[in-house]
């Protein structure tokens, strides 16, 4: 038996900040010296990752970690999102091999943050949780869309994984000047509000999502005798 057939999926990446990142992604491609290649890069991101959960973790006892957090916060961004363009770039590009990695290193790397939130004392361990679960239903909405459809969702509305660092810095830098929240009169963790709206944003995402491909995938195909 041969190797099965893949057909790469159409990357729709509609965010406030992509065409400027894509223009700073493609300079950046340019100049890297030829020694580097895409998994030297996506293993950064993932470091970096890992620093960016062990800050949080650090800040309980030493808030001053929250600025190293935006050091690593940058060079997630950098290995993560150049990896792909440095690929392609170069015309060096694994889709099958670059897809599989690249997202299961996305899920470890979510697990390292939350957990180092959840760890830190400013984001409540249940929100933290609930956070995490939420993120993985929506990857998973996400790469079933990609293999049935055929178009991978990088961005949704004007909200991709840039605006969503920016969001996370700006929160950052609200938590280490005020780390409470006010809401209705009553005080709560600033990440705990922030952290609920984004369950409540990625629930939105999910079911309208699922919602608008499988009424795509119903309609896209008659039915067969067997159904």
């Amino acid at each position: 038996m041969g190797e099965p057939e893949f057909r790469e999926a159409e990357r729709a990446h509609g965010s406030l900040l992509a065409p400027l990142e894509k223009r700073c992604l493609v300079w950046l491609a340019e100049r890297m010296p030829p020694w580097v290649n895409s998994d030297h890069l996506t293993l950064l991101g993932f470091i970096a990752t890992v620093g960016v959960g062990l800050c949080y973790w650090t800040a309980r006892r030493h808030p001053m970690a929250l600025l190293v957090w935006a050091f690593f916060l940058a060079v997630n961004w950098f290995g993560d999102s150049l990896d792909g363009t440095l690929a392609r770039v170069r015309n060096r590009q694994r889709p099958k091999y670059g897809f599989y990695v690249d997202h299961v290193v996305d899920t470890f790397s979510a697990l390292f943050v939350l957990g180092g939130l959840m760890l830190s004392g400013y984001m409540s361990p249940p929100i933290a949780g609930a956070l995490l679960i939420a993120y993985y239903i929506l990857s998973i909405e996400i790469y079933l869309a990609t293999y049935t459809i055929g178009t991978f969702h990088l961005s949704f509305w004007i909200f991709g994984p840039t605006e969503l660092r920016i969001l996370l810095a700006i929160g950052n830098i609200a938590l280490i000047c005020r780390p409470m929240a006010v809401v209705l009169g009553r005080q709560f963790l600033l990440f705990d509000v922030g952290g609920v709206v984004g369950i409540a944003g990625m629930a939105v995402v999910v079911i309208t999502s699922f919602v608008r491909h499988a009424r795509l995938l119903y309609f896209a195909k008659p039915m067969t005798g067997g159904e």
